[in-house]
């Protein structure tokens, strides 16, 4: 049977460091089968290997794994859908835009992970003893404090608001489910027609 071929699309995982990108990312990859992509994955084995690194090589490194992960979004088959998980406020939206365009993005489905400051800090301090070398220090906190007031999604497409302190994962599948079955589309291990019944796996939050 023929099937329709879908714009290639992108769900950005996004979220200001401490927000809990990784735990929603990783649900999501289990329950879809989606690859998943992080700049922190990318990024650290260069931390590790260029040892010692200060702030503003740890910056470099980010922009440099940036690029990275349009490079592999543009190989990659319209039909494969990524989980791109990032803090996509630390560059200009216009670097987003290009990467985008650069891959062949036609659509992008955000998640945006909102945060109270105070939890923010209390996460990435509780973290401090488990950071590469490298990674900004107790330094960067009230940054961080200020961060979490400022930030905003990038609101390139849908945007799905999530609550840092409390995922609920199936809320967050269900979204998803409805936005990628208005057009037919083929992932590596589902294949889901319009016809799609609303069926939610129920996910554990594990926080």
């Amino acid at each position: 049977m023929t099937q329709n071929i879908p714009p290639k699309r992108v769900v950005l995982v996004n979220g200001i460091p401490a927000s809990g990108k990784s735990t929603l990312t990783r649900a999501l990859s289990h329950h879809f089968g989606w690859p998943v992509l992080t700049l922190d994955s990318l990024k650290e084995p260069f931390m590790d290997a260029f040892a010692p690194v200060d702030r503003q090589r740890n910056r470099q490194l980010g922009c440099a794994a940036y690029q990275a992960i349009w490079n592999i979004v543009e190989q990659a088959p319209a039909s494969q859908v990524w989980l791109i998980d990032a803090w996509f406020g630390f560059q200009p939206r216009t670097l987003l835009e290009q990467g985008l365009k650069q891959a062949g993005v036609e659509e992008v489905l955000e998640l945006w992970l909102k945060i109270e400051p105070e939890v923010a800090v209390a996460r990435y301090q509780a973290r401090l003893s488990q950071r590469l070398p490298g990674h900004p220090g107790a330094e960067y906190l009230p940054e961080l404090r200020q961060l979490a007031h400022q930030a905003r999604p990038m609101a390139l497409g849908a945007v799905y608001d999530v609550d840092a302190s409390a995922q609920d994962h199936a809320a967050v599948i269900h979204w998803l489910q409805q936005q990628l079955t208005r057009i037919r589309y083929t992932s590596a291990h589902h294949q889901r027609s319009e016809e799609l019944q609303d069926v939610v796996a129920p996910v554990s939050a594990n926080r």
